[in-house]
């Protein structure tokens, strides 16, 4: 029975379709004979219309990625950089993904570079790791064939090869966000006004300055490409062609940005939250819906296969609310009925969704051996207060300042652009009008097929009220991590513009206010227009000659002591040596050398994370010899260490690198409110500049300057005291 009922479905689901594709060409016929226009006029204007707005999208795109090139140039100096120069650029995690992007150029064949970096025993010293499967590397294999199949080894080189397809994909992120809001206003007018704010606030919507080849700038543009699929395909009144195109993109897009970035999972699962909620309510068209819902299945399944069977899929919170609402649907065959079984069947519904949900997930993780973040688990209860800890990885996370609440600079920063106001504006329209039409499906009144203008109900428009859950739900977030607003402020952008432009918001507010004076429709319609101009000109005004000015104004970033170490270790050091140093010196070191190193600023996973909180013992109150047995059981040569974290001066005392490992070794002696660190051996790292036993015995100092200080771990020693 239940079969045939959604046999039914998808029957009435193909009918609508076809009678709408039938009909709309008649509505539309019958509209423009009484307003005097021929059926060729209006296609003619509707082309045009749809040819300047991608016009509009994709010069927009494209001047957004030339505009980041140019400011990297500006920035770097790149152009004029010897290659190693240019390679000290990447800092961090950074370093590491294009170090293994340089190892797949070398490779003889593409084959044999893969099968290199799958049993990758080069990079961290006694440690073989799947390096695609633990760092997602699978951009640097899409870019190292894309490289190497156009032809392109003789016409420009690997590095900007590399940073200019990133680039491109801000663009195409650029112009994903255009059309999303294009699609959600009817006019690409809310296109611009997005690009504008979003270039702006540059500094709060991308990382793209801080670090190009972190695996967001590979993956979110992927995101806004589905969202803006998803924008159309949520839509009512959509013709058959439209809508498998959306679907087709929907699929795409979803797939493709679960393979670009390990935590894909966590972004989709907020995402699926949004729809259970629109679904819910009875807002969106439920096959539409589950159909969004087998995407996520169809892509954890494939994701999980060629990931190399990642377990963390398998136990992710997405797969677990999906299995939950495709187990829990047949609750919802009466749900839209406007009677008071009805409504106990979607409380129901939401409560049953929910148990299984978590259910699930508390059972896979119980079945199935994974490695899923439990710092990350941990750190979220020392987050909300729930735990506390001395351990030092976990403090050294908490001080981040990704991982802090947001600055008052931020909201700043958002209100001078004018964006947050108007945010909030739209916001609250918005959230009013779809709870009225929540009231109104409670009480059994049916929604309207087609909204027009007059009506002011922008609420039912099921691709509005997704965004309107989604921005809130990633609001949320964003308030408790700041890292978090780099998922948030584009959509902010996204919706502010589209919210301004859109007359039938306007309209929406001016039904409430019940305006007489003047005719709300063409006061609407003159609002849509006149105020996001005055917003672009003010902008323009304000802004542009910032932009201008950054993009003239050399900048100078140069590192000499980074760029002598680098000289050093490759001309002087021998080719087997392991070095042991701060995690992201580790992955300079590792980028520009090709040395081995003992560590990797990598925090997925268990080892690399133990193996780091015991190498920065070196700036820790602990013995020569204690130092010494933690650098030789990794089979550490030569030992580095940084002047900048010895003798850091942090802003926050306590989230110094030293302050953490004295807390962490119980060094710490709190009298009178005050904290003092105490042990019986001085810092390491300062002690061993003194060239005295007994550090001479155990290292020797073999290369310093004024930034870092190189010293060989003796094979041979004497203990002396």
């Amino acid at each position: 029975k239940m079969s045939s009922g959604a046999a039914d479905l998808r029957q009435r689901k193909k009918q609508n379709c076809t009678e709408s594709d039938k009909m709309a060409p008649e509505e539309r016929n019958k509209e423009n004979s009484k307003l005097g226009r021929s059926p060729k006029y209006m296609l003619i204007q509707r082309f045009a219309k749809l040819f300047f707005g991608c016009l509009a999208a994709v010069t927009s795109g494209m001047m957004y990625a030339v505009y980041l090139s140019t400011y990297h140039e500006r920035k770097f100096w790149f152009s004029s950089r010897q290659e190693l120069e240019r390679e000290i650029t990447f800092q961090g995690d950074s370093a590491i993904y294009y170090s293994f992007y340089k190892e797949l150029l070398k490779a003889p064949s593409f084959e044999r570079g893969v099968y290199e970096l799958t049993h990758n025993n080069k990079t961290v010293s006694l440690k073989t790791i799947n390096a695609v499967q633990q760092m997602t590397l699978y951009p640097e294999l899409i870019a190292s064939v894309l490289y190497q199949a156009s032809g392109s080894e003789e016409v420009i080189e690997p590095v900007y090869f590399y940073i200019g397809i990133v680039f491109g994909l801000q663009g195409i992120y650029v112009t994903a966000l255009f059309v999303t809001s294009w699609v959600m206003s009817g006019t690409w007018l809310a296109g611009m006004l997005t690009v504008a704010w979003f270039i702006i606030n540059r500094t709060d919507t991308t990382r793209i300055d801080y670090s190009i080849p972190s695996r967001e700038n590979w993956a979110l543009p992927y995101f806004a490409c589905q969202v803006a699929a998803l924008t159309g395909y949520l839509k009512k009144n959509l013709n058959c062609s439209a809508e498998k195109f959306c679907y087709l993109l929907v699929n795409a897009s979803t797939y493709t940005f679960m393979m670009m970035w390990e935590y894909s999972h966590y972004l989709l699962f907020v995402q699926a939250v949004s729809l259970f909620l629109l679904d819910s309510f009875a807002l969106a068209q439920t096959e539409k819906v589950h159909e969004v819902y087998r995407i996520y299945l169809f892509s954890l399944i494939v994701g999980y296969l060629l990931q190399f069977e990642n377990s963390a899929l398998l136990v992710s919170p997405l797969l677990s609310l999906v299995v939950a609402l495709m187990l829990s649907r047949s609750l919802q065959m009466n749900m839209k009925k406007s009677t008071f079984v009805s409504r106990l069947l979607k409380i129901m519904y939401i409560y049953l969704v929910l148990t299984v949900a978590v259910t699930l997930n508390f059972l896979l993780k119980m079945f199935i051996p994974h490695k899923e973040n439990e710092h990350l688990l941990k750190f979220i209860e020392v987050k909300l207060g729930l735990n506390t800890t001395k351990n030092f990885t976990m403090n050294w996370l908490l001080c981040q300042e990704s991982l802090q609440a947001p600055s008052q600079d931020f909201f700043l920063r958002l209100t001078q652009s004018s964006l947050l106001p108007f945010y909030i504006l739209v916001l609250i329209i918005c959230l009013f009008s779809v709870t009225q039409v929540i009231f109104r499906r409670i009480c059994g009144e049916p929604l309207k097929e087609t909204v027009k203008l007059e009506d002011g109900r922008i609420g039912e428009r099921p691709e509005i009220v997704y965004h309107v859950i989604h921005t809130i739900l990633l609001g949320c977030l964003a308030m408790c991590l700041e890292g978090m607003k780099y998922l948030w402020t584009p959509y902010v952008c996204m919706l502010a513009a589209f919210g301004v432009c859109s007359p039938e918001l306007w309209m929406t507010l001016f039904k409430w206010l019940r305006l007489k004076a003047v005719h709300p429709i063409l006061l609407a319609l003159i609002l849509s227009m006149a105020v996001p101009t005055i917003i672009g000109f003010s902008l323009w005004k304000e802004f542009f000659p910032r932009i201008m000015t950054e993009l003239t104004e050399l900048q100078e970033f140069y590192d000499p002591d980074t760029v002598e170490l680098m000289t050093w270790i490759k001309r002087q050091a021998p080719v087997a040596a392991v070095f042991a140093g701060s995690p992201q010196l580790m992955g300079v070191i590792k980028l520009c050398t090709g040395w081995t190193v003992s560590s990797l600023p990598l925090y997925n996973d268990d080892d690399l994370l133990k193996r780091n909180e015991n190498i920065y013992q070196i700036y820790s109150k602990r013995s020569a010899e204690d130092i010494y047995k933690i650098l030789t059981s990794y089979k550490a040569n030569f030992l580095v260490i940084e002047d900048s974290i010895c003798n850091e001066v942090g802003p926050v005392r306590g989230c110094r690198v030293k302050d953490l490992l004295d807390i962490a070794n119980g060094h710490v002696v709190c009298e009178e409110g005050d904290n003092y660190a105490y042990s019986k051996y001085g810092r390491f790292c300062h002690e061993i500049k003194m060239n005295y036993s007994p550090y001479v015995n155990y290292f020797t100092r073999v290369y310093w300057n004024r930034s870092y200080f190189v010293y060989r771990i003796n094979t041979v020693i004497s203990f002396q005291s």
